[in-house]
């Protein structure tokens, strides 16, 4: 396996390649990371995995400088996993200059997370295409967990014609539930076996809807009210279409149910999909 830092070095090697799918990263890696690598594996020859923690995606008061770095780690589970490359580029090989140049993602942004995470994804969206241009893969893998950001590098994919297909990996769950996730490890023990309660309220709204129940504003509310009476700070519960991420329409059987709150100091998300 190549760990390469430079832009440059990284095309170079790439230019012997024309079969390449990529994983973008933060690093951390845990075994969800490990299983967008596998799908990677069955679209691409050589697959390249990037580790970058990318601080345009984080707000002043967020965990960007707390962020676990674990680069050898997730080197040796990735060379374990058969990785080709590793790009794993520092501040300065990213941002060379100062990014005054950004992409604006659509409107849904400013929705959900983007609505408690101000120029979250303008962040998520730049760095996913800067990455997209040095690596040029003809598929890149994103997990469902984070659904709106699925949903705004899809858009940004096919607004921008960028000849790349974005392929969408299922959520890798604990044996309890939980979701799979770098900021797990933030919980205590006694969060940790609370964590999988918002899980599980998902689970009651999904019951409903499978019931016939369509009164999404009353099943948004209860879930609410649900973790916030186990100690929950909860930014929104919200029931959308799966296709435009916006209040379903009548008769939209295609749904999904995303939350997201803080568990002590910990905010966590999840989402589950419904097919009616």
């Amino acid at each position: 396996m190549e760990i390469i830092s430079s832009v440059a070095a990284l095309r170079q090697r790439l230019g012997r390649e024309n079969s390449v799918a990529f994983v973008p990263t933060m690093g951390n890696l845990h075994e969800g990371h490990l299983d967008l690598v596998r799908i990677a594996q069955q679209h691409a020859k050589c697959v390249v995995v990037s580790i970058f923690v990318n601080p345009l995606q984080f707000g002043a008061n967020e965990d960007f400088g707390k962020y676990p770095r674990t680069l050898q780690a997730d080197c040796d589970k990735l060379a374990a996993c058969g990785v080709a490359i590793v790009f794993a580029p520092s501040e300065a090989d990213l941002y060379p200059q100062p990014q005054q140049v950004t992409v604006e993602p659509p409107p849904i942004a400013q929705e959900l997370c983007g609505a408690f995470r101000p120029g979250h994804f303008r962040g998520v969206a730049t760095v996913v295409l800067k990455l997209l241009n040095i690596v040029q893969p003809q598929v890149a893998v994103f997990g469902k967990k984070d659904y709106q950001q699925l949903h705004v590098i899809r858009q940004m994919v096919t607004q921008l014609n960028m000849p790349v297909t974005i392929a969408g990996a299922e959520t890798l769950r604990a044996t309890d539930g939980l979701a799979l996730s770098s900021r797990n490890q933030y919980l205590t023990p006694a969060e940790r076996t609370e964590a999988i309660f918002m899980y599980q309220t998902l689970g009651e709204i999904r019951k409903s809807l499978g019931g016939g129940n369509k009164d999404y504003a009353l099943l948004e509310d209860k879930a609410v009210k649900a973790l916030v009476s186990h100690g929950w700070q909860v930014d929104y519960v919200a029931i959308r279409s799966q296709t435009a991420l916006l209040e379903p329409e009548a008769g939209e059987r295609n749904l999904v149910i995303l939350a997201a709150a803080r568990l002590g100091k910990t905010r966590l998300i999840d989402n589950i999909e419904v097919c009616l």
